[in-house]
């Protein structure tokens, strides 16, 4: 057996020889792969030199970045935008573009040398601009802000979840969308990662999901360079990865990551094959490549290459002129943008036969594009009985049904607890490989990879999407939640079992220091209802958020519902913060409380007296968007030194209402709930004497 083709495109000793030698190992797939010509190999290779000119340049200017990636991948990227990719300059948004995921999004100048070459709304001018304030090339790729950037990446292994979740997407939309006479949905989604990526767990967790979910849509380059910033990656990994993708259920093909036709061969192997697995390319190429005095180095990995900026673009064959692209590159991309601009056209024309056809789905479609949410949707959610007792999560359970019926885009998943989350969609199937139309996501214990895969969806630009676990472990899936808030995506998460009223189950799973940091996190809405009424409104403001992910936060236990108008609870829900309970006559005093402590505060006013007012804040971010007039009619300054705050978790954040704050400043314990609650004083009697 040989490889798609052999390693003498190498620079003898610019690698460890465990790189070497795993460029030597046959791919399994070998065999199979049928010729492939590249189009244009000269044109090719002189745009990739030139894609490494504007990287050495740019980053030289800013004096910071990565040369490393967009160095050693430059052939991958000739391959991929010159050739290979389905996409459209001219219409970012084209529904049926190939999604292309620079993972190892600090190799960014990458990404934005070739959206610059292939058309894209990105002049010379921002190249150059790299990391310059208020550039449209930003350090990191950043989803919403340079035309042609799929998702926001940065932290390593992020992008490969995102990838995923597109890929998931793109199924979904498939099943949903394409018909028998009509095919709409049929591109592929493309991310690009290095060594870097692999070694985070997310990465695997998403990876083990791609595979059984058989997301043959799905091709994985891995810059497989065998180096890291500290050290040759050999001091840190041992693993086979090609064999662990195996195992997860992938096609594994190995090549050199220089040579255009492997790459190329490669490529149309993967779109092109009938197997049923997504497929990981393994591209063993050399980091800085072009630069002599530090490729397949460590000092590759940043900006150490500046020091030669002159010398290598000489040996580059690159002109004096910095930031050079050549006529014959840009007259190659422009002719390659025709034959682009042929297959769109054929699309649209196919795509009108559709519309035409399938009117009723064609206006649902269109109504995803926008992001277009029901006006009526407050009344089609349920309506309680108030004194019932209901947990959140049960309430939850039965808002998610009428907005899924109301949005035929709307997914919902989990992390192995739709029994304890409460949120499977009735009557809609579960998405599987052998359902791609199924609207319930099992994720399987991987919190973080389904953070990411919700962000791909996201992304995708089709889905709102949900994904829910129990509120202790969204950590697990942070840093994904924190990409979508910067990342502007309208994310919902549904978390339950939200506070030490998970009782048995003890401190390790009693989230008290959880909602107050994830408060913290700007641009994510943070809704933790006090009752089924609240829960209510809490599901349409995430629905009708179009700037940001919202994290609804539900009680296991079961809440009373609060005996005033529902209409009322549910417009103050919407703005956050709202009077509960008006005192009688006087204002003597203020009772703040959020979530399962609600119940707490009103019947602490009743032992308090008439004088007393609750104010219940479900959402802290909502409030604070309202107006100055209506926050200080909620809650007026001069009563601050009268306020007393509850919620049973840690207290710092509210101080910003109250003088007083009744909370939990330290971990919680194994017992029923209630008594949990009383060992830690969050009972009306207690919050009487503490406020009075």
């Amino acid at each position: 057996l040989a490889l798609l083709n052999g390693a003498s495109a190498f620079q003898a000793g610019a690698m460890p020889a465990s790189v070497r030698a795993a460029v030597a190992r046959p791919s399994m797939a070998t065999m199979q792969v049928a010729e492939a010509e590249v189009a244009s190999p000269v044109a090719l290779a002189k745009a990739a030199d030139e894609a490494r000119g504007l990287a050495i340049d740019s980053i030289s200017k800013a004096e910071s970045g990565h040369m490393g990636l967009p160095l050693g991948c430059a052939e991958i990227g000739a391959v991929l935008f010159g050739q290979e990719m389905s996409y459209n300059p001219k219409d970012p948004s084209w529904i049926n573009r190939d999604r292309f995921i620079l993972s190892a999004g600090h190799g960014s100048m990458f990404l934005y040398s070739w959206l610059h070459m292939s058309g894209y709304d990105l002049p010379m001018e921002e190249v150059q601009n790299f990391r310059v304030k208020d550039s449209k090339t930003p350090g990191h790729p950043e989803f919403g802000w340079t035309p042609g950037v799929e998702s926001t990446t940065g932290p390593l292994g992020q992008g490969v979840g995102n990838g995923v979740g597109m890929a998931a997407a793109a199924k979904l939309a498939a099943a949903t969308l394409n018909t028998a006479e009509h095919t709409i949905i049929d591109h592929h989604v493309v991310v690009l990662c290095g060594d870097g990526c692999l070694q985070e767990g997310i990465a695997n967790e998403a990876a083990a999901f791609a595979g059984h979910e058989k997301l043959d849509n799905l091709i994985l380059m891995y810059d497989s360079n065998g180096v890291t910033l500290d050290k040759m990656a050999e001091h840190t990994q041992s693993e086979d990865v090609q064999m662990r993708f195996e195992a997860q259920g992938w096609e594994v093909l190995t090549v050199d990551g220089h040579d255009l036709e492997a790459v190329t061969k490669a490529y149309r192997y993967a779109k092109d094959s009938d197997n049923g697995k997504p497929t990981l390319i393994v591209c063993k190429t050399i980091i800085g490549k072009g630069i002599d005095e530090i490729a397949g180095t460590c000092a590759a990995h940043g900006e150490a290459g500046v020091k030669y900026q002159d010398s290598a673009r000489e040996a580059l064959g690159l002109p004096a002129d910095k930031w050079h692209v050549s006529k014959d590159t840009y007259d190659f991309f422009g002719k390659h943008q025709e034959s682009l601009t042929a297959a769109y056209d054929s699309w649209q024309s196919t795509f009108a036969a559709w519309k035409a056809a399938n009117p009723a789905l064609a206006s649902s479609l269109q109504d995803a594009i926008d992001g277009k949410t029901p006006d009526d949707l407050m009344s089609k959610m349920p309506t309680y009985e108030a004194g019932a007792s209901i947990a959140t999560r049960n309430a939850g359970a039965d808002c998610i049904q009428p907005v899924a019926q109301a949005l035929p885009f709307y997914n919902s998943g989990s992390a192995d607890l739709h029994g304890s989350n409460k949120n499977y969609i009735k009557d809609v199937g579960d998405f599987s490989k052998s359902n791609y139309a199924g609207r319930n996501f099992y994720y399987g214990i991987r919190e973080h990879a389904m953070g990411a895969i919700l962000n791909g969806m996201g992304f995708y630009g089709l889905f709102r999407t949900s994904g829910s676990t129990f509120l202790v472990f969204s950590d697990y899936m942070r840093a994904s939640v924190r990409v979508a808030a910067l990342s502007h995506i309208p994310i919902n998460y549904i978390w339950t079992h939200d506070s030490i009223g998970v009782g048995e189950d003890g401190p390790t799973h009693q989230p008290v220091e959880v909602v107050a940091s994830l408060r913290n996190i700007p641009n994510l809405d943070v809704m933790r209802p006090g009752d089924a009424d609240e829960t209510a409104a809490a599901y349409v403001h995430a629905i009708d958020r179009k700037t940001g992910p919202t994290a609804l936060i539900l009680s296991r236990q079961n809440l009373p519902v609060q005996a005033v108008d529902a209409n009322t609870k549910r417009e103050g829900t919407l703005k956050g913060g709202y009077t509960l309970i008006k005192e009688e006559g006087e204002l003597e005093r203020v009772l703040v409380a959020a979530g399962s402590e609600v119940w707490v505060a009103v019947d602490a006013a009743k032992k308090l007296g008439k004088g007393t007012r609750v104010v219940s804040m479900p959402c802290v971010e909502a409030f604070e968007r309202q107006s100055a007039e209506y926050k200080e009619s909620v809650l007026p300054a001069a009563m601050k030194s009268k306020t007393t705050a509850c919620e049973a978790g840690v207290t710092s954040a509210w101080y910003k209402y109250a003088d007083t704050v009744l909370g939990v400043d330290d971990f919680g314990l194994s017992a029923p709930g209630d008594e949990v609650f009383e060992a830690k004083g969050i009972t009306p009697d207690n919050l009487a004497k503490v406020a009075a």
